[in-house]
């Protein structure tokens, strides 16, 4: 009698072990709820330029796949290109394509409709096709090309009247502008079919209706916001966070600011009491910034200063016989947005000067949140740069030694203070597995797949 319970015992945990496995293997089927707040109105990569980097590459990488890819170190990967090279002067770059890669409407990936697509986002490139590649030219030497052409508008698009095609793991099911978009996944994508079935994203979603549907359950995958995200969390929720990558920055919208408004922005700079947003308003959520782009990226951020320090902001402010008052622009539909500039205008006050927020036209200053493009940080600087209108960084070459000069002087331009760099945030069901953590806050859908467990 013992002897079979040894052997019934003996199966059961055979069984149970079985089972655990395979709750643990990837299952195909489902569909992927999403909610987002942003509406756009054209799936063309070109146009989704419009909304933040973050969710442009989002979007973008569900249907259209880049030349190369990037990982979350900066180092460049294969996509559609198998391998690449740069001619020496880095003004020469030849591409390899893969082979047997099609559009979702049936036709072939060529170097004709490689270099098509290109062509239309890159003007003052020169690109030609050739047998199984593509060569590109440039006015002057670029050795971050690689890194450039792993951002959304260099996806490989074509362009068919109100029509746009991709090779990327999903293709376009139902399609509502601003409202609706629902994707299926490609049987015969190159890089393997996505485990789900397809997926569906509402658009123009509030965060408050995200966070209700997450409670319902009708949904897996939310926004939440830096100030929400701790709370979230603590409260048992699934939460999954980025590194530190959109940019929360005042710009001087003057061109030219005088010795006078330099001053004054000295001022300014040292009044932010950082800490106290971070702990109050962000609720402990983001990192003080001293520069544009984040430490993690650059490695020498912390060179720059996050100082706090009132009594100098008022010495440097009593240099200054007569200080205007400056109206400080910020977005009405965000509402951290709006506290962060009363928070502003209060610690200037303490200072001696007097900044009025407003919600409406572009004031003196600009309180901008803006995410980052890429972790390259030579492709980064440049971006945001162009992005907030500030002057191009006039990087010739990759090193950081360059970089860091390029940035310093653009602070000491006074066009900008750099306040935080934000991490983004998603909220997570319980029935999402295998979703990679991405310190760039990219989707992976196509790796995702559903288990069984309800919220």
């Amino acid at each position: 009698m013992r002897h079979f319970d040894l052997r019934l015992l003996a199966a059961s945990s055979l069984v149970l072990v079985g089972l655990a496995h395979a709750a643990r293997r990837p299952q195909y089927g489902g569909t992927l709820h999403v909610a987002i707040a942003s509406t756009p109105s054209s799936l063309d990569p070109a146009a989704l330029g419009q909304l933040d980097a973050v969710t442009c590459r989002n979007l973008s990488s569900l249907l259209f796949d880049t030349l190369v890819t990037m990982d979350d170190f900066g180092r460049i990967r294969p996509a559609l290109a198998l391998n690449w090279q740069a001619h020496p002067g880095n003004q020469r770059w030849q591409f390899r394509l893969r082979p047997g890669v099609a559009f979702d409407d049936g036709s072939l990936l060529t170097p004709g409709a490689v270099a098509a697509s290109l062509r239309a986002g890159n003007p003052n490139w020169t690109i030609y096709a050739l047998d199984d590649s593509i060569a590109i030219e440039l006015n002057s030497p670029d050795p971050s090309l690689a890194a450039e052409l792993t951002l959304p508008k260099n996806s490989i698009v074509k362009r068919l009247p109100g029509k746009v095609s991709g090779t990327g793991p999903f293709r376009v099911s139902d399609w509502q502008p601003a409202k609706k978009l629902v994707v299926a996944a490609s049987e015969d994508y190159w890089g393997g079919r996505p485990f789900v079935n397809s997926v569906e994203i509402t658009l123009g979603t509030s965060a408050r209706d995200q966070m209700m549907l997450r409670e319902l359950g009708k949904t897996d995958l939310i926004e939440i916001a830096p100030e929400q995200a701790r709370r979230t969390a603590m409260e048992g929720r699934r939460v999954s966070e980025s590194a530190a990558l959109e940019l929360v920055a005042l710009v001087f919208t003057h061109q030219q600011p005088s010795p006078e408004d330099q001053k004054l922005l000295d001022a300014l700079a040292l009044s932010v009491d950082r800490a106290s947003i971070k702990n109050v308003l962000l609720q402990g959520g983001g990192d003080p910034a001293g520069g544009i782009l984040p430490n993690w990226i650059t490695g020498y951020e912390f060179l720059f200063s996050t100082e706090f320090n009132m009594v100098a902001a008022q010495q440097r402010r009593a240099e200054v016989s007569y200080a205007p008052a400056w109206t400080l622009s910020y977005d009405p539909a965000d509402s951290l947005s709006r506290l962060i500039a009363e928070r502003l205008a209060l610690n200037a006050k303490d200072a001696g000067m007097t900044i009025r927020p407003i919600s409406t036209g572009i004031g003196d200053l600009r309180l901008v949140r803006t995410s980052l493009v890429s972790v390259n940080p030579r492709v980064a600087l440049t971006q945001v740069t162009a992005a907030l209108g500030l002057p191009p960084p006039g990087l010739s070459g990759d090193n950081l030694e360059e970089l860091y000069k390029s940035e310093s002087a653009l602070l000491e331009s006074h066009r900008i203070i750099p306040l935080f760099h934000l991490p983004v945030n998603y909220g997570l069901s319980p029935a999402v597995k295998n979703w990679g953590e991405k310190r760039t806050g990219a989707w992976d859908l196509g790796e995702v797949w559903l288990g069984t467990e309800k919220p």
